[in-house]
């Protein structure tokens, strides 16, 4: 993968592409628009504060306090700005500048597709659940009759075999299924770099110029096979973008914590997407999946080197997506967000527990991007800011932190020393008299929870607006939800900021991480609750005592941070219950459209029909060695590895196996034999050839019999 070109010009296919368009004066404009409106509120705002502290300002704890109250109201501000643009882009009928106006449905059904390759990376998913929504893909995309411009590529990192190995009969099964064979693909690294990202690049290294684009999906994905086609067409009309990204509405949500963010997301998504696309134009990000990029820009423009610094800031990125955006930017090409790309689909996590440990991800590869963003010469300045972005949304959670700590230094010193009325930073003659104004106080907390709270309200008359409330459960339903939705939010915004605080300290001192499947479907168990809430419960009752010692009032002030960190423990294996969710679904709360009306790759997806049933007891590893279609597909996949020391040294692993039963072996001695064709066909032919009372002998019966 090359180094970016000049920005020029740009090559993609035979168009030459220039960066100056006219949309860039347009971009501008509703750029320099937004940061007047932030930045002139938050300074309004910020003056408030200091004339409601006591000195305004006159301390050096004050001019902290006020400080972090500036970032943070600003940070606040951007989302409410957002939200407000993409209510009135909405409500004003679209903008007239996205990709998906610029070309009449005439011309679009009248473009011809090109040929696509759609990958799915996985890591120990669940193998059922990942296949049947991917089969559900592929069946959608063969109702358009466009599915001869299309083939599908499993990428797998599994490093179970258990795992693995279900991987592929699964795979085989549905290839069997669907008539897939020579269009739906199955392929596994036995060495996993760089995570994610190595395993795409790998592919790109390998199959990459089968296919003129590429639609990048996780292993929760769903697309409708019309989006698919949609994509592939609206990036043959616009040589200039590189990737193409949908806004995914989160579906499938069974728990109570799950179906909130699926509320959240489909009510209120709407409103961000198309604030955030109008803003960003074509300098959007790339979310990492849901995304079509042009093959061949990718590959030459957006290879990822390790970063050169030290710590944290040295190694291999672990957020590539933002990273490759700002390199196809640079590159001279165009990054799109269009939300009126439907039926894209993801899944929320189902518990708290889960969320966090994904965050706990995430603000590692985020707080990387401060590197690239402050030396990486040549990206485009929204980019920058896509990268700043991405790191507030956990820098400012320790702000939050920090800005309560300095709140009660601020109260301590009021109700335990005695009044300094000339403070060592004051240098006036006359003294400092602090000022108590309540209603000023007031007026600042309501204006900043409405700036919180407001675009909820908008999304609702959004969807008012556009005759969606039943979509939604109804008028009333629907106003319930958000109300609870809203209580929910409130109770964990706590526990994110402590958790999220902890995350930036451990990345900021580089601890490792390690890196597994999500979870899909498991609830919350109270032990584990308890052991990792525990530290926010103790501060939560610490600092609740703490200011009722200072002072009643501050108390009451604390409340709404310190209740959610006392119950954080029961709130997270609540929220995980499934009964809990789907009991609010029967009674219409919580309600989406797409549990309203499905469209056809959502019910495609409620075939619970495993593609690859178990026989018996047996495990994955013993189905590969006892059944003979299951083992000779096996073997087909695996490799002969030639040299007389390793064969030698395979053959002794499988007599120990055959002698003593899979359980004696470690997982890479199972991951070895299974990966060897030769020795995997040697253990299937001495296991059936084994006697009746030894550990095969008596698995074999048991299936014969069966």
């Amino acid at each position: 993968m090359g180094q970016p070109c000049e920005p020029s010009a740009v090559k993609a296919g035979s168009v030459s592409v220039r960066p100056g368009v006219r949309w860039r004066w347009m971009a501008n404009t509703r750029r320099i628009l937004l940061a007047i409106l932030v930045l002139g509120q938050t300074f309004i705002a910020t003056v408030f504060m200091l004339r409601v502290l006591p000195y305004h300002g006159g301390t050096w704890v004050e001019v902290v306090l006020a400080s972090l109250f500036a970032i943070l109201y600003a940070w606040i501000a951007v989302g409410f700005w957002t939200a407000v643009w993409g209510f009135m882009v909405r409500l004003t009928g679209g903008d007239r500048w996205s990709l998906a106006r610029r070309h009449p449905p005439a011309e679009m059904a009248a473009t011809p597709l090109a040929s696509t390759a759609i990958v799915m990376p996985i890591y120990h998913e669940p193998v059922q659940r990942t296949l049947r929504g991917l089969r559900a893909i592929y069946r959608d995309l063969e109702r358009t009759g466009h599915l001869e411009h299309f083939e599908f590529h499993i990428l797998s990192d599994s490093r179970d075999p258990e795992v693995w190995l279900e991987e592929q009969a699964a795979w085989q099964s549905l290839c069997d299924e669907l008539g897939a064979s020579g269009r739906l693909f199955y392929r596994r690294r036995t060495v996993n770099l760089n995570y994610k990202s190595g395993n795409v690049a790998d592919f790109f290294r390998r199959w990459g110029r089968r296919s003129r684009y590429t639609i990048v999906l996780d292993a929760d994905s769903l697309m409708g096979g019309d989006t698919l086609v949609r994509m592939v067409r609206l990036m043959e009309l616009e040589p200039r973008v590189g990737i193409l990204q949908t806004n995914p509405g989160v579906v499938r949500g069974c728990s109570l914590f799950a179906r909130i963010q699926q509320f959240a997301n489909r009510l209120y998504s709407p409103l961000f997407a198309t604030g955030l696309a109008a803003v960003q134009m074509g300098d959007a990000a790339f979310w990492g999946h849901n995304a079509i990029i042009r093959t061949e820009a990718f590959m030459e423009h957006c290879g990822l080197r390790k970063l050169p610094g030290a710590g944290l800031f040295r190694g291999p990125i672990l957020s590539h997506d933002f990273v490759e955006a700002a390199w196809m930017g640079r590159a001279g090409y165009e990054v799109w967000l269009e939300p009126s790309l439907a039926v894209s689909y993801e899944e929320s996590p189902p518990s708290l527990a889960d969320e966090l440990s994904r965050d706990r991800r995430w603000a590692k590869g985020n707080l990387q991007h401060l590197w690239v963003m402050l030396t990486v010469p040549g990206l485009r300045f929204a980019h920058r800011m896509a990268f700043f972005n991405g790191i507030m949304g956990y820098i400012a959670s320790p702000l939050w932190l920090l800005f309560l700590v300095f709140t009660t230094v601020e109260a301590a010193q009021l109700a335990l020393f005695p009044i300094d009325y000339f403070p060592e930073d004051h240098s006036g003659l006359y003294p400092l008299w602090p000022e108590w104004r309540p209603g000023l106080a007031i007026t600042l907390a309501l204006t900043t929870v409405a700036m919180l709270f407001a675009p909820k309200l908008l999304a609702w008359l959004d969807a008012l607006v556009h005759r969606r409330l039943t979509d939604f459960g109804g008028t009333v339903r629907s106003l319930l939800s958000v109300i609870l939705e809203t209580l929910i939010s409130v109770m964990l915004a706590p526990i994110k900021m402590l958790s999220h605080s902890a995350y930036v300290l451990g990345a900021l001192l580089n601890l490792s991480l390690s890196w597994a499947g999500q979870n899909r479907t498991e609830e919350t168990r109270w032990r584990d609750a308890l052991i990792t809430q525990a530290p926010g419960m103790v501060t939560g009752l610490g600092w609740s005592a703490f200011a009722w010692y200072l002072d009643p009032l501050f108390f009451i002030w604390s409340l709404p941070v310190a209740v959610p960190l006392i119950l954080a423990a029961p709130t997270a294996v609540w929220l995980s219950r499934v009964w809990a969710g789907l009991g609010l679904r029967r009674l219409g709360i919580l309600r989406t459209p797409e549990e309203t009306s499905p469209p056809s790759v959502l019910t495609d997806t409620a075939d619970e029909q495993a593609l690859l049933p178990r026989l018996g007891q047996l495990t994955r590893f013993e189905e590969a060695v006892l059944l003979p279609e299951v083992n000779a597909m096996h073997c087909s996949l695996a490799r002969s590895h030639p040299g007389r020391l390793r064969q030698e040294t395979l053959r002794g692993v499988a007599k120990r196996c055959l002698a003593e039963g899979p359980g004696v072996l470690s997982r890479s001695e199972l991951s070895h034999l299974c990966r060897d064709s030769d020795t995997l066909a040697w253990l299937h032919h001495a296991a059936w050839r084994s006697d009746p009372d030894t550990w095969w002998g008596r698995k074999l019966a048991s299936v014969v019999g069966g």
